[in-house]
């Protein structure tokens, strides 16, 4: 079996744009004083910080016969064949081809996704959509688990 995990983390300038936010809140709070501008400035990064941590701690991973996506976790049984999606399909998946009843998992930062038609009857979501920058290796990780 061919282990697989990712983690989704935002891409640097993001962390430099938190920054920029701690420093204008800084900025904000500089006619109040010192003491509030410097508070200001370590406040808002941190509270910018959290948020691109949060946004960017989105994990994919391929244990235990389950495809764990998120908060989802997907037994690989559901789940048909995968289908590697290059930027621009992965683009088109995103958008204009999109079902609204889909899973998806999409960070906009990462242009390429793993498209997972689900084979279960009972399940009403047509397809699981996942972001990821590796997409021939989670197809992989998948097959493996499949064919073990």
């Amino acid at each position: 079996m061919q282990p697989y995990e990712e983690r989704l983390s935002a891409p640097r300038s993001w962390w430099f744009i938190a920054f920029l936010i701690g420093v204008s809140v800084g900025l904000i709070m500089l006619p109040f004083g010192t003491l509030p501008m410097l508070g200001g400035l370590i406040g808002g990064a941190a509270l910018a910080c959290v948020a691109v941590s949060s946004y960017g701690s989105a994990r994919v991973r391929v244990v235990a016969d389950s495809l764990v996506a998120g908060e989802a976790r997907i037994p690989v049984s559901a789940l048909g064949t995968p289908q590697v999606l290059d930027a621009p399909e992965a683009a088109a998946w995103r958008t204009y081809k999109a079902d609204p009843r889909a899973f998806m998992l999409l960070r906009s930062y990462i242009p390429t996704a793993l498209r997972v038609e689900v084979t279960d009857p009972e399940d009403p979501t047509p397809y699981v959509y996942v972001s990821t920058r590796n997409p021939e290796a989670l197809a992989a990780a998948l097959t493996a688990v499949r064919s073990a």
